[in-house]
């Protein structure tokens, strides 16, 4: 594999795992817009717990640490948080997010607005292998009687609760744990390109992730995957293929046609990519092309 194509997997997988981290939450729809808090907490906390000048710890013992810590300060403040709806909630998480990079930036043990060198290194034979692992891991989790909660809040909180379901319990647990997912995605980040500074996980970032998951949709655990992959491999595809045909204006302004193609599907598509409607219709279709192919077989037999 190419050094390019193995860097744009590393970006890809990355942006899959922020991406679940985000929908979970997103699920029973809480709008997170702190992803680079937790991303930044993820990679500092693996980082020191690794370092030769910290705890130095293994890194996979220093990832779960990691994890930990960041999902213990999510649950934290989830409590203040999730008492917050809509656009207040996404505040509430864009100024912790805020304020996390603040504490970084100033803390000269680690190293301040320099960033921070970070000693083991992960490629993208164990990345990789994580990134699978965190998707299988989420489609498991919506399977589950948690993720049929938050669907079932996401859809009419009110109802969910006339049916039994604990809604703070069930918000708390998913913010948590969508944490512990940005955690190690930047945990995976800091260990692999060796090096982080807090001014690398912004707001801009944040946006990012949480586009991936607004377009590939909040309803099915297919979204995140679908939004991620699309959003990381289609600016590229473009770029390729202009070059490739001599059309310098078309590599160069790409984004301002993806951003175009983006607008419009926010507008005609404002619930993204896949919906559960549009998954039950594909089971569908799937099922009866099984169930032709089973009695096409007994007639031939």
């Amino acid at each position: 594999m190419s050094g390019y194509l193995e860097s744009q997997l590393i970006i890809l997988c990355l942006s899959i795992i922020y991406a679940y981290g985000i929908f979970l939450p997103a699920a029973s729809g809480q709008l997170n817009l702190g992803a680079a808090g937790f991303i930044t907490l993820g990679a500092y906390a693996s980082a020191w717990f690794n370092a030769s000048t910290g705890a130095e710890l293994p890194i996979w013992l220093s990832v779960i640490l990691a994890m930990l810590f960041t999902g213990g300060i999510a649950f934290l403040i989830s409590f203040p948080i999730l008492r917050t709806r809509g656009v207040y909630m996404v505040l509430a998480t864009f100024a912790f997010a805020e304020v996390v990079a603040g504490i970084v930036i100033n803390v000269e043990e680690l190293g301040a607005a320099a960033g921070m060198p970070v000693d083991g290194h992960l490629d993208v034979t164990v990345i990789v292998p994580v990134t699978i692992f965190v998707i299988l891991f989420c489609f498991y989790f919506m399977s589950t009687r948690l993720g049929v909660a938050l669907r079932s809040i996401h859809d009419d909180e009110n109802v969910a609760t006339l049916f039994g379901v604990n809604v703070r319990a069930a918000k708390v647990a998913a913010f948590t744990v969508g944490a512990m997912l940005m955690s190690l995605g930047g945990s995976l980040y800091g260990h692999h390109y060796n090096y982080i500074e807090a001014q690398t996980f912004n707001v801009l970032l944040s946006i990012y992730i949480l586009l991936y998951v607004l377009m590939g949709g909040t309803q099915t655990a297919w979204g995140p995957l679908i939004g991620a992959i699309f959003f990381i491999t289609v600016p590229e595809a473009i770029r390729g293929v202009a070059e490739s045909a001599g059309i310098g204006w078309l590599a160069e302004g790409r984004f301002m046609l993806f951003g175009a193609f983006i607008v419009l599907l926010m507008v005609f598509r404002p619930e993204g990519v896949m919906t559960r409607t549009l998954q039950d219709r594909m089971g569908g279709a799937v099922l009866r092309r099984k169930s032709v192919a089973i009695d096409n077989a007994a007639v031939r037999s």
